[in-house]
């Protein structure tokens, strides 16, 4: 019952992130106006608001105009419910199952964001930052010097790539892991590091395999952050005791 629960609130609340998701870039509001059809702009019941089961009742279309609704929705929603159903059977129901879960909402709208528009924006890091400083002082850890040296190692260290690189690392991408060290502290910053460049070479070359992404494409680096955040912070201390009882030993 309660996997249940778990995975119907994750599918309304990726509802909402499609909200964001949408309207973040473009300036516009996530509260008003209600939502409606993009293309006739007429205000949607509730009925039509029921997060997928609506999209199938309708087949993807607005049922005012015709126009074919994006079969995003839908993913997002259903990705977000299995998402916080995984955080449930890792971290069960502890105080630390509204953390990982936030952190979890907070990291898809990252991640679509960037690979629509190769852009992380200031305003959903500054609300980032402040849910996961406000929720670690609640649980009581990482402790606040902890987050601080984390967010100073994690975008320090991407910092010195850009600057390396010459620009190969965006600045979004430096503030990105820098608010993650507040959520996650020093010791998971590091294994969401080098799980994100690890990912990030492996899913980069299957962009270009599979042919979604050309070789001179940009391919954003945030959801490949966002991943390697999302397994450090389920995973993160199995993998360091892992690494060295085993690699290290």
């Amino acid at each position: 019952m309660v996997d249940l629960i778990i995975v119907v609130l994750g599918i309304i609340i990726g509802s909402f992130l499609n909200v964001c998701i949408y309207r973040l870039p473009r300036n516009q509001s996530i509260l008003n106006p209600p939502s409606h059809c993009l293309d006739c702009n007429t205000q949607l019941k509730a009925w039509e608001l029921i997060p997928i089961v609506s999209y199938f009742l309708l087949r993807g279309k607005c049922r005012y105009c015709g126009k074919s609704y994006s079969s995003r929705y839908p993913m997002v929603e259903l990705i977000t419910g299995l998402l916080f159903l995984w955080c449930l059977q890792i971290v069960g129901l502890r105080p630390e199952l509204l953390k990982v879960c936030i952190c979890t909402a907070f990291l898809i709208v990252i991640t679509f964001i960037d690979y629509d528009y190769q852009l992380i924006l200031d305003k959903v890091l500054l609300w980032f930052a402040g849910a996961g400083v406000a929720i670690n002082l609640y649980i009581g850890y990482p402790h606040i010097a902890d987050m601080l040296i984390a967010a100073l190692v994690g975008g320090g260290l991407l910092l010195i790539i850009a600057v390396l690189t010459k620009g190969g690392m965006g600045g979004g991408d430096i503030k990105f892991v820098a608010v993650l060290g507040l959520w996650l502290g020093v010791k998971l910053i590091i294994v969401t590091l080098f799980l994100s460049f690890f990912i990030g070479g492996v899913g980069g070359a299957l962009l270009l395999v599979l042919k979604v992404k050309g070789r001179k494409d940009f391919i954003p680096f945030g959801p490949f952050i966002a991943t390697g955040a999302f397994i450090s912070m389920l995973f993160g201390s199995e993998l360091v005791w892992w690494y060295f009882h085993t690699i290290a030993k």
